[in-house]
């Protein structure tokens, strides 16, 4: 569902000059020492990102994105010859067949074959997706298992090193489970069994939902009037536990606070879904896909925090924290980051910011 942003915005309110040498090309050190900028109020805090439990409130609920990065990036030919690089978007569920995207010299035809990692094969059947700008392929083998065993980490644009052993380990949350995602949920980066720990204690409940990041979360946004963007789409679902937890939150005074985007647009996309939201019936439960576009003027349901990376300039989610914190504050907030040379993007540090 597109929900076009008030006619004052237009593309170019979203962009910023960032310092190439504020891209984070490798995490920290160690996960929870990233830097966290406090932004709730101005002026802003700067922060180690393991001091969150002591920002965060008792009866408070975390909610994170539990999916699992796949090795999505494969690298091939054609049988007809042509190097072929293919970026598996998304994997139909009980099939072996994947939507794609795919770099080659001459895009191959329907029926054509493309060998990858000299491994095994796949048969195109033909373009899909919005707009047909992906390929449908079905592979020669169960996708989860032959992605695992010859693929790539499918590190973003912006990191320019080829993926290595601690990219495996790194780009990917300590509580992924359910593999799907092309990109990690960043936010959830910066959280180790340490922290976690920390936050039970000081009587921090947390929930799960599932959205499966896709690879436009990297797209930038192509059109001055953000009204004709089309955005894409990714499929997610909310449990049964987690609406029921967040009712019960709701219930009792606490707040939700959704780790990264992607949880809050899976939780901000399960309540669209519900005409007449009650203390007991806040978001609906199961799975859809989401073409969610949030941007200033955008009416909150159930998200009151967000734990958030540094965005890109003209980006969905640049439009997204700006529609949650308020336009003005999220500038202060990035030109205090840049200033104070924080780290920006997927391996980058985080911030914390509530509800305008």
């Amino acid at each position: 569902m597109s929900l076009s942003a008030p006619p004052a915005f237009t593309l170019a309110d979203f962009d910023f000059e960032l310092p190439e040498a504020l891209i984070a090309q490798h995490p920290a050190p160690e996960r929870s020492a990233s830097r966290l900028l406090d932004g709730r109020a101005l002026p802003a805090t700067d922060r180690i990102f393991r001091e969150l439990p002591e920002l965060l409130q008792p009866g408070d609920l975390l909610v994170f994105n539990n999916t699992r990065v796949i090795k999505a990036r494969l690298y091939g030919a054609k049988a007809s010859g042509g190097a072929v690089e293919a970026l598996v978007e998304r994997v139909l569920p009980g099939t072996q067949e994947v939507w794609a995207h795919m770099r080659a010299s001459k895009s191959p035809k329907p029926g054509a074959t493309v060998r990858f990692a000299d491994a095994f094969d796949a048969e195109v059947l033909g373009r899909c997706g919005p707009d047909n700008g992906l390929f449908h392929l079905r592979l020669d083998g169960n996708p989860f298992d032959l992605l695992e065993q010859h693929g790539h980490v499918p590190l973003p644009p912006y990191i320019t090193h080829a993926d290595e052993e601690d990219d495996v380990r790194r780009y990917q949350t300590v509580f992924a489970k359910e593999p799907g995602a092309v990109a990690a949920p960043t936010a959830a980066l910066h959280f180790d069994e340490a922290l976690l720990a920390r936050m039970r204690e000081r009587g921090i409940a947390t929930a799960e939902v599932t959205l499966h990041v896709g690879a436009g979360t990297f797209q930038p946004v192509r059109t001055e009037n953000l009204a004709e963007h089309k955005m894409h789409s990714e499929w997610f679902e909310v449990p049964q536990a987690t609406a029921d937890a967040i009712c019960a939150t709701k219930a009792a005074g606490g707040r939700i606070v959704a780790v990264g985007t992607t949880t809050l647009r899976a939780l901000e996309s399960a309540a669209l879904h519900v005409p007449h939201a009650s203390p007991d019936d806040i978001v609906q439960v199961g799975s859809r896909d989401t073409d969610i576009f949030i941007t200033p003027g955008f009416d909150f349901k159930v998200v009151d925090v967000l734990i958030t990376n540094f965005h890109l300039p003209k980006s969905t989610l640049m439009m997204l924290v700006s529609a949650l914190a308020g336009y003005e504050h999220i500038r202060t907030l990035y030109a205090h980051a840049i200033d104070q040379r924080y780290r920006f993007f997927s391996y980058g540090d985080a911030m914390l910011i509530q509800r305008a």
